[in-house]
């Protein structure tokens, strides 16, 4: 993520910004409320500001509102400076950090602002087949149209067509037409000139103008207002801007990759989108299936996610009990990856002993979990994978034998090459698999 530093944070602006470079920030600094509004008024690309508690706060957001300019300010100062703080809260900031700067505090900061981390984890082949397909289609200027629901992770595989394009040297910026109110999406967009309205002091760049050369993302672009969305169509169509005010178009080099979790058809027919806009941004059309729908993803990222929060809690890695697994590949997801990173975030937290265990998963929503029913021999179970249930049969065959190899692989009716080969992948899956003293 890109962080501005405005101040000296009471002496502590050094240590602030190798705790922010750590959590995985790109740092900015400014040493007055001035600098940090030009910088801003530039056009870079800053997702959270954080400012010395003694600085003007109130000065610098209000600026910022009157401005336009859409991000998150949070306010730092050391522990004797609670007037300030509260002036700073009611001033707008949405944070207070303690100095001296805690790592674990910052690091929850930095998270909560913005979505710091852009891997691409996987281990469906429904995934990666789309991920074929979007790297075929990444080197071409092609606007894209990513759809799927929520939380799918369309702003990573965005992120993903970026990287692996012609303009992965250049900036990705990204805008999320539904968190932005409708009256400032327009100057976020296009920028403006100085006196373009009350509280435009000086010329703003806008992010077509900050992507040009590069790729802008609007994100949940079915959200965007259909007055804005004929300026938009405009800059897409004759690759130039206006800007606020201004008085001459300005040409702009900028690939389109837009992402929706409605059916933008359905959008077109009952007159919330452009018919126009939508073929434009229709030229490719990559549509994410649900995390239910691409199953062994689940473990993976599940196994991510665990990793990736152990090590911003400071906790010992912990591996992830056959009960827990089974209980995730048992739930339907409807929150998606988002969903499944909370669940395993909450996991860490809670987990206790050796392993997370099914104790430390707790689902959002119960009423989600695949309905399992057993025939007469207790094998078939609806609603799970064909992987599952063989899991399920192997190992259970195995403990009834006293986990004898050999007697398992007759009694299963597969080779004994085959079973060991199963293991293997099994305890790669983070199964515990007892040693056999017989064979």
């Amino acid at each position: 993520m890109e962080l501005l530093i405005v101040g000296a944070l009471n002496g502590q602006i050094g240590a602030a910004s190798k705790i922010a470079i750590s959590k995985g920030g790109q740092v900015t600094l400014a040493d007055s409320v001035d600098k940090a509004l030009t910088i801003m008024r530039s056009g870079k690309t800053i997702e959270l500001i954080m400012i010395d508690v003694t600085l003007d706060v109130h000065r610098l957001i209000s600026s910022l509102t009157n401005e336009r300019i859409n991000v998150a300010v949070v306010a730092c100062g050391v522990a004797n400076d609670t007037s300030l703080a509260v002036k700073a809260i009611k001033a707008g900031a949405k944070e207070y950090i303690p100095l001296p700067p805690d790592p674990d505090l910052i690091g929850a900061v930095l998270a909560a602002a913005t979505r710091e981390n852009h891997a691409l984890i996987y281990g469906d082949k429904k995934t990666e087949d789309l991920l074929k397909m979007a790297k075929q289609i990444a080197p071409s200027d092609a606007s894209i149209l990513l759809t799927g629901s929520s939380g799918t992770g369309k702003e990573i595989f965005s992120r993903f067509i970026h990287d692996n394009s012609k303009r992965a040297s250049r900036q990705f910026v990204a805008v999320n037409c539904a968190a932005i109110p409708e009256a400032l999406l327009e100057s976020e967009l296009f920028g403006y000139e100085k006196g373009a309205f009350t509280g435009a002091v000086a010329r703003r760049i806008g992010k077509f103008e900050e992507a040009s050369g590069g790729t802008l993302l609007l994100d949940e672009i079915s959200e965007m207002d259909i007055s804005l969305q004929a300026k938009l169509l405009r800059a897409i169509q004759e690759k130039e801007i206006d800007r606020l005010g201004g008085k001459a178009p300005i040409k702009v080099d900028t690939r389109i990759i837009a992402t929706s979790n409605r059916n933008l058809e359905e959008c077109v027919q009952n007159g919330t989108f452009r018919q126009d806009l939508y073929y434009r941004l229709n030229v490719i059309n990559l549509n994410i299936p649900d995390l239910k729908d691409r199953p062994d993803d689940i473990i993976v990222l599940a196994k991510h996610f665990i990793k990736k929060y152990s090590e911003l809690n400071e906790l010992p890695m912990r591996d992830l009990s056959p009960q827990a697994a089974d209980i995730l590949l048992n739930y339907l997801w409807p929150g998606n990856v988002r969903e499944l990173e909370n669940t395993m975030h909450r996991a860490v937290l809670l987990a206790i002993g050796d392993e997370i265990d099914e104790k430390a998963i707790v689902l959002q929503n119960p009423a989600a979990i695949k309905k399992v029913a057993a025939d007469e021999n207790n094998v078939s179970q609806v609603g799970q994978t064909v992987a599952t249930v063989e899991r399920k049969l192997i190992l259970d065959t195995l403990e009834s034998t006293a986990w004898n190899r050999t007697t398992a692989a007759t009694l299963l009716g597969i080779s004994i090459r085959t079973l060991r080969n199963k293991l293997k992948q099994y305890q790669e899956d983070g199964y515990n698999i007892p040693p056999s003293a017989q064979g």
